[in-house]
């Protein structure tokens, strides 16, 4: 649609004179991009069902001045009282979308001199129509983030569908599903999406067979090899009550664990701190090692990551195994003393 342009200004009144260019921005385009992003001004479907209203009043060459009466205003609405129709027209105009311009008597009429010039007096949209660009990109923007936010719910889903799967019992998918009911924000489910990403790839999975490894031995050797390498990892699942445990101890078995610090681990303090640096780097979410401090306590979920790293290929996914014998299943069978006198016994005898 193309609406006629006046320009000449009277007290008070919107007056105007050419044509609107034919390129610009359809009117109803405009009144969509408002519908669209309405919450961002703080409107209601009456306000918007109002402007259409008042809309379906221009015609064209006609310029952007309504002339309609309230009365006639209030039926096109769909009979709303004049009350509510005025305070509609004064949310717009607080706004900016539209310009009062008022005659003496309060009437809405144009009028126009011999030479062509014109004055109209009634409600202006000409505020509206100057706002196109700023309204279709606030209503483009709602609509990528409306899709983006859908977008990464799905991935959400997916990922929680997996996690039930493979442990139903596990708290975080009602924690999750019960945030998923409310309207969140764009970065509030990126937020969720990495707690989930991270819930899943701590996700506790079968036990994964020891890795072979290659000796320079004879084939009794390197079935004895195997045979240790079964029940140092049967010592991970052996019901074994937790024990005190000498920070000593722990630092001179794992010298693995022990090699990466760059100071000498003195208490449990300085063991904490390290296995939480080293966590991950061994592929165990931060996020993951506070849960299992939380659920174990920091001396055993310290010992999980120093004794992990000390069997190094006996183990195949540390991430998992730590969730199993921390968080999963395997929690109350998990012994650090009892393992730390195995692997320090086959250590006296390799020397």
């Amino acid at each position: 649609m193309a609406f006629t342009k006046l320009s000449i200004e009277a007290a008070g009144a919107d007056a105007t004179r050419g044509s609107f260019p034919p390129s610009e921005t359809d009117v109803w385009t405009i009144f969509r991009a408002l519908r669209d992003a309405r919450s961002v001004f703080g409107l209601r479907p009456g306000h918007i069902q109002t402007l259409q209203a008042m809309l379906s009043f221009l015609k064209p060459g006609h310029g952007e001045t309504v002339f309609a009466s309230n009365n006639s205003l209030c039926q096109r609405v769909g009979g709303i009282d004049e009350r509510t129709l005025r305070r509609h027209i004064n949310r717009f105009v607080e706004l900016g979308f539209i310009k009062r311009n008022d005659s003496s008597n309060r009437k809405r009429y144009r009028v126009r001199s011999s030479g062509g010039e014109c004055i109209s007096y009634g409600l202006s949209l000409t505020p509206l129509l100057q706002r196109a660009s700023e309204l279709i990109a606030i209503a483009q923007e709602m609509e990528n983030n409306r899709r983006d936010r859908i977008f990464v719910r799905k991935q959400i889903l997916t990922k929680l569908a997996h996690l039930e799967e493979h442990d139903p019992s596990n708290a975080f998918i009602n924690h999750a599903r019960k945030a998923l009911r409310r309207k969140l924000s764009l970065p509030e489910y990126h937020a969720l999406l990495a707690n989930t990403d991270a819930e899943c790839q701590s996700l506790s999975t079968p036990d994964d067979p020891p890795e072979t490894m290659e000796l320079p031995a004879n084939d009794g050797q390197t079935v004895r090899h195997q045979s240790k390498s079964e029940e140092e990892k049967k010592d991970l699942d052996s019901n074994i009550g937790l024990e005190a445990l000498k920070p000593d101890l722990l630092t001179s078995v794992c010298n693995q664990a022990t090699s990466f610090s760059t100071e000498r681990l003195r208490n449990w303090l300085d063991i904490e701190n390290h296995a939480r640096t080293l966590a991950p780097m061994m592929g165990i979410h931060a996020e993951t090692f506070e849960k299992a401090k939380n659920a174990v306590g920091a001396q055993k979920a310290s010992c999980a990551i120093f004794i992990m790293l000390q069997l190094g290929k006996h183990i195949r996914d540390f991430g998992a195994y730590f969730h199993s014998i921390t968080l999963g299943q395997r929690q109350n069978q998990f012994d650090p003393l009892a393992l730390i006198k195995r692997l320090s016994e086959n250590n006296e005898r390799t020397v």
